[in-house]
């Protein structure tokens, strides 16, 4: 067979792989709102299930509306620059507002210099850190800020100000590096974009009632304190003011906030700022190469499942009476029959979970295919008279099995599990931001690197040496 044929057949492959990922993604989130009804449902008993109110509220607010925005502003959002970035779950965020010119160690440098902190990257350690402050309102400067999305990856770092001592107030800004060659409407031509905002108190957000800050209305006044900040720490910075970059306008960001602009947009150019020998940039690896917390979940439950029902069906075979109780089987020769294929089921489980772990695509695909059918089976019972699933009658595995499904169709998962072949090149989920528009430049532009937990860790260790 020939190259080119070969090249086809595995364009072909991946092709009807990302359709069977398309409609799980969709699948997901039509069970998770299946889900949203059992634990209601549940919840509505009196009893000390009212308890699950809060379940349902953390599933709704987390999973089932996220799901459902992402997969409606697939449809509805150009894929295209226009200005806005965007949330993970798909909805429009904040404006872009600021742009610069410069490498990223005088990016660095200026931003250190006019008074503005690197925010830490967004752990689970850095998440409770920003709780346990905000309740008991002490500083934490570097607290992380949450993803926003543009040229179709997360922000490449964000800088901050923290106001008075207390996290939930803070100045606040995201830069994305821009893609090669790519150059901003009307033809102008930086290196990085970025969107400040003025964080002024923590609430729910009005589109999927997650906690998050809310901003200020007047984003311009966020904007001129930035470029105010960055003129005065390094003189020989210069700004160059596009006016009417985008029409004036009232809007609201992906957490419901109003904002009022007049569409100007600075462009401050950096490229004169002397940097320290020791933040000169270093190459680092393809930050697809990370594994992110959906794939560590996900291949964790199945690991736990799977190894649940070989304990169970390794106790069935040494019983025999007990597993023909347990199944309801006419003799102990059908009892065996029923423990080795749930031991058999379980290794599945097991092997699966392994594969999904170390990045293998095939295996969570299939992962998800062996959930989908699970859960399908589940419904279709219920809905033709069987019994609906309860804490007492299977809900907690129907429950898992959907979370799990939420996690591995999710785009850090799906980007982690195709990273080798989608290096260079944009990904092709059709249901994520990853897949249109230009290729991600990590891919191919050296970027900072971490020897220590974190990129944001490594990078303050090395301004604080200087």
């Amino acid at each position: 067979m020939s190259r080119r044929a070969g090249r086809s057949e595995q364009r072909g492959s991946h092709s009807l792989m990302t359709r069977v990922d398309a409609l799980l993604f969709v699948y997901a989130g039509v069970a998770s709102v299946w889900l949203a009804f059992l634990l209601l449902a549940e919840s509505l008993q009196l009893s000390w299930q009212l308890l699950l109110l809060l379940a349902f509220w953390l599933l709704a607010a987390y999973l089932v509306l996220p799901r459902l925005h992402r997969v409606l502003t697939y449809i509805y959002v150009p894929g295209y620059f226009i200005g806005r970035t965007r949330t993970s779950d798909g909805l429009l965020g904040d404006p872009v507002n600021l742009a610069l010119r410069g490498d990223e160690a005088q990016i660095h440098t200026a931003m250190t210099s006019a008074g503005w902190t690197l925010a830490d990257d967004v752990t689970l350690e850095s998440s409770l850190r920003i709780v346990r402050t905000t309740l008991s309102r002490r500083p934490y400067s570097e607290a992380p800020v949450s993803p926003l999305y543009l040229f179709e990856r997360r922000q490449d770092f964000a800088y901050q100000q923290e106001v008075n001592g207390n996290p939930s107030q803070r100045h606040h800004v995201r830069l994305w590096r821009c893609p090669r060659g790519w150059r901003l409407p009307g033809g102008y031509l930086v290196d990085w974009v970025a969107a400040g905002t003025y964080d002024r108190s923590v609430g729910l957000s009005l589109m999927t009632l997650q906690v998050t800050h809310r901003i200020a209305k007047n984003i311009d006044i966020e904007r001129d304190h930035i470029v105010a900040t960055l003129t005065e720490g390094s003189p020989s910075a210069s700004v160059e003011r596009i006016s009417h970059f985008a029409s004036g306008y009232h809007a609201r960001n992906g957490g419901g906030d109003q904002m009022v602009t007049d569409g100007d947009l600075p462009i401050v150019d950096l490229r004169r700022v002397q940097v320290p020998a020791h933040l000169r940039r270093e190459p680092t690896a393809d930050s697809r190469a990370k594994r992110p917390a959906p794939i560590v979940f996900g291949a964790g439950v199945a690991c736990l499942r799977g190894l649940a029902a070989v304990v169970l069906a390794w106790s069935l075979l040494a019983n025999p009476d007990s597993a023909m109780t347990l199944a309801g089987a006419s003799s102990t020769a059908a009892a065996s029959a029923g423990a080795v294929a749930l031991a058999l089921v379980g290794a599945l489980d097991i092997g699966l979970g392994v594969a999904t772990y170390l990045g293998r695509n095939w295996a969570r695909v299939l992962l998800m295919v062996s959930d989908a059918t699970t859960i399908l089976v589940a419904f279709l019972l219920a809905s033709n008279g069987g019994p609906r699933p309860t804490l007492g009658t299977g809900l907690p595995h129907v429950a898992l099995g959907i979370l799990v499904l939420l996690a591995l169709t999710s785009p850090g998962a799906r980007q982690y599990a195709t990273r080798h072949r989608a290096e260079g090149n944009a990904p092709d989920d059709p249901t994520s931001d990853e897949g249109r528009g230009d290729a991600d430049p990590s891919a191919t532009t050296p970027r900072w690197t971490s020897d220590g937990p974190t990129a944001a860790e490594h990078t303050r260790r090395r301004l604080a040496d200087g």
